[in-house]
């Protein structure tokens, strides 16, 4: 295949990275634990923590693992947000030679139920916010051994403070019993009398088991295996190399930890890029909090602050935004959902630093095209495919389709997953004959490579026979500065089949719907404008911070039965 795109990367950034130097990400860890022992990796709650620290933590962890006699490859889950533990966790169970499964913390039972039950686990790391949950699935699952975390375990003497706050004053901590349980700092007491028995971690040996959302149906497991994560790691790496060389030498590279670890853009964007670079990760447990997570990144100098659309929006309408220093900020990578082009301007007016926007999957480790890192402005796009990846358009018969033209994104590249856990039909649905895997995202792509997504297969809207693609009109609505938020979906209409309904949330109390249809009506081809427009208060939204389109849809569909 011709990559039109490598004419077009910045200097120095090579074509295709060699995941083959690291025989499992394990060993690239131990490398950047060896080579950074002594500088600080992490901080929490005002405390840091150097890579040394965390590296000896998790071999005590590991080996208490080990001394549970799980068998080599279980499965043990993660359900915790952003705490020191997190990243003494994963780096423990890989050590170990098991697989992460990560969860989101804020899962109901039912959720959390399924999740365990699909995946096998066998252990659980988890934070006592959120025992209560388990207690009422654990036995239905296949789990036996439970690490129980609380915030101020590694805190010291404020982390008592820390606690008796978390569960008496703010009576965050609901009752719960999991009799047989163990608490992280007696897993971490006794690990330590024992040493971690290394585990010869092949390539092709699963290191993750990464759940979608669920949002295209059954959540299912991607399946990431050591050579995955390796090569997403050593593409971001290449690719932001332009960002970071700008740092002179000596200065540390600060990375502001707001998207949840369980997450796979943070997973491989925080953790997995800033221990590879010897970068300290600044760890936020609540992004919702803003007053919070500002107050924790002023005392730094942050270098690097990937996040999504919403929470760069919640920050520049935030009183307290300027409290922080961005004169030191190297890269602010977008990604998760689309960055629009008003957060994308009014970001880089007020820190001089543009977003550089990307793009990738649970399923592709995740990372498969972004904007160059050099970047100065929006562009609009989704970027280039980075190193060793290689990006199709295909229409429905899995032809390519002319540059220019939409179609579906295809993509292959050594961080493409293996498969869905246990899902081999499901699998055969997302891959080609050639090996490209399906990503459900319709785009269209320049002559230059650059990527341009016009919106999810199912999220299209149908208007009389034209396809209207939601992120088109988000874009220009979401650039009247009285528009806080919006969102677009389709909705049945008897005259031309589906019609456009438009949700926004002001930012100006005065805005009214005509001022709206005027933008649209100076921006969009009559069949996109949308029919309908209704004002809210908040929209809804992932914990990750992507707007539920499909539940705006689903209301939406839901208020005209019962007008009808």
């Amino acid at each position: 295949m011709d990559r039109i795109w490598l004419k077009h990367y910045p200097p120095g950034v090579p074509a295709d990275i060699d995941a083959s130097q690291y025989r499992s990400i394990v060993a690239l860890m131990d490398e950047s634990f060896a080579k950074f022992r002594a500088a600080k990796g992490y901080s929490f709650m005002g405390k840091e923590f150097t890579f040394g620290e965390v590296d000896d933590l998790s071999k005590a962890l590991g080996a208490w693992l080990q001394s549970k006699n799980l068998p080599r490859g279980a499965r043990v889950a993660i359900m915790m947000p952003n705490v020191v533990q997190y990243p003494v966790a994963i780096a423990a169970i890989l050590r170990a030679g098991y697989v992460v499964v990560n969860v989101n913390p804020l899962y109901t039972p039912r959720e959390l139920e399924y999740q365990l039950k699909d995946s096998g686990a066998e252990a659980i790391v988890i934070l006592e916010n959120f025992a209560h949950v388990l207690q009422q699935v654990v036995a239905k699952t296949s789990v036996k051994q439970v690490v129980v975390a609380s915030l101020g375990d590694m805190l010291g003497l404020k982390g008592k403070i820390v606690n008796f706050v978390v569960r008496k004053v703010k009576k965050l901590v609901p009752a719960w019993s999991l009799p047989g349980s163990t608490s992280f700092n007696d897993a971490i007491a006794a690990g330590k009398k024992r040493t971690l028995n290394p585990v010869d971690i092949k390539a092709d040996d699963v290191a993750f088991l990464q759940y979608t959302g669920g949002t295209t149906g059954v959540s299912k497991g991607a399946t990431l295996l050591h050579r995955n994560i390796v090569a997403n790691v050593l593409q971001n790496d290449a690719w932001l190399q332009p960002a970071i060389a700008k740092a002179p030498k000596g200065e540390p590279f600060i990375v502001v930890t707001a998207l949840p670890l369980y997450h796979i853009f943070a997973l491989t964007a925080c953790f997995f890029l800033a221990l590879r670079v010897g970068g300290m990760c600044i760890l936020i447990p609540n992004p919702r909090d803003l007053p919070g997570l500002i107050a924790e990144v002023s005392k730094y100098k942050i270098s690097s602050f990937p996040a999504v659309n919403t929470l760069y929006n919640g920050l520049l309408h935030h009183p307290d935004f300027n409290k922080l220093d961005f004169s030191h900020l190297r890269a602010a990578n977008g990604g998760g959902m689309a960055v629009t082009r008003a957060v994308a301007e009014a970001w880089f007016k007020k820190t001089g630093s543009p977003i550089i926007e990307g793009y990738g999957l649970s399923e592709t480790s995740p990372t498969l095209t972004c904007n160059r890192a050099d970047a100065t402005g929006f562009t609009g796009t989704i970027g280039l495919p980075v190193p060793s990846t290689e990006i199709t358009i295909r229409d429905d018969e899995g032809k390519d389709v002319p540059l220019g033209e939409p179609g579906e994104i295809c993509a292959r590249g050594p961080q493409v997953m293996a498969g869905y856990w246990n899902r081999p039909d499901e699998t055969a649905n997302v891959m080609t004959k050639d090996g490209f895997f399906r990503t459900g995202d319709i785009g269209v792509m320049d002559p230059k490579g650059q990527i341009k997504i016009v919106d999810r297969k199912k999220d299209m809207v149908l208007v009389s026979g034209f396809n209207v693609y939601p992120t088109e009109i988000e874009d220009v609505v979401s650039t009247h500065p009285g528009v806080l938020e919006c969102a677009v979906v389709g909705v049945p209409d008897a005259a031309s089949g589906e019609a456009v309904k438009l949700f926004v949330v002001k930012k100006d109390p005065n805005l009214t719907e005509d001022a709206i249809r005027k933008l649209c009506a100076d921006q969009l081809t009559n069949y996109k404008r949308p029919k309908f427009i209704e004002f809210r208060a908040d929209l809804p939204k992932t914990n990750v911070g992507k707007i539920l389109r499909r539940a705006l849809r689903e209301e939406s569909i839901k208020g005209a039965r019962k007008a009808a």
